[in-house]
């Protein structure tokens, strides 16, 4: 005769009722869930005086500030967002335009630095850089006063052929009256040429200087540069 195993109709029981008990209190779970969704919501919120607010509605003395909608559990269900009115609106996008403008500063800011530290490692590349970019500028003053001199001798002779018109320069020929006007304008010109390099000479040192105060701080022990 072959041997029963009387613990499998146990087992099935078994597991047949947990599955009905499990069922069961998922069902309630969920009707409890659909319940709770159901009821009123309480809403809370504490106030510009600091104090703890509820009500069955939204409160209109946070209308300024968020709120929470909860279930009668405690748990919250929402959150409801600050009502703002057309200028607080606009004054909200004002500062977010300006925290974004300001943002973009900073980056801008770090970005220039960073280029800033790549170009001049340290101070003597700096003082080279600005030595070299007025070495140039003067080079071309130079070349201007170097015109100068040269248009003076010219002037020289045109002088010596004004001489005998000296008293009245209006009965001089017309060449010699067309040189001397072609010389005065080229002195101005050079003249002109030299004040805007002496110029651009404060622009440089200006720049240079400017950059330098920004490097030192980059170039700080606490920032790890190394300004020699």
């Amino acid at each position: 005769m072959r041997a029963r195993d009387h613990g499998k109709p146990t087992r099935l029981l078994a597991v047949a009722s947990f599955l009905v008990t499990s069922g069961f209190s998922g069902a309630l779970q969920a009707q409890s869930q659909k319940l709770e969704g159901a009821a009123p919501g309480i809403f809370t919120c504490i106030d510009s005086r600091g104090r703890t607010l509820t009500a069955d509605r939204p409160i209109a003395e946070c209308n300024d500030r968020e709120q929470r909608e909860l279930n009668p559990s405690g748990s919250v269900r929402r959150k409801v967002e600050p009502t703002y009115t057309a200028r607080e609106l606009a004054e909200r996008e004002d500062r977010a335009r300006e925290a974004a403008a300001q943002a973009a500063r900073l980056t801008d800011e770090r970005r220039r630095e960073r280029a800033l530290l790549v170009r001049y490692p340290n101070a003597a590349t700096h003082d080279r850089e600005r030595a070299e970019a007025l070495v140039q500028i003067d080079a071309v003053i130079q070349a201007a006063k170097k015109r100068i001199a040269e248009l003076g001798e010219d002037r020289k002779k045109i002088d010596e052929e004004l001489e005998f018109y000296k008293a009245d320069t209006s009965k001089a020929p017309g060449a010699v009256r067309r040189k001397l006007e072609d010389n005065t304008q080229s002195v101005a010109v050079q003249n002109r040429f030299i004040a805007e390099q002496e110029e651009e000479k404060k622009r440089v040192n200006a720049r240079f200087d400017e950059e330098r105060g920004r490097l030192k701080l980059i170039w700080s022990p606490q920032n790890g540069g190394n300004p020699r």
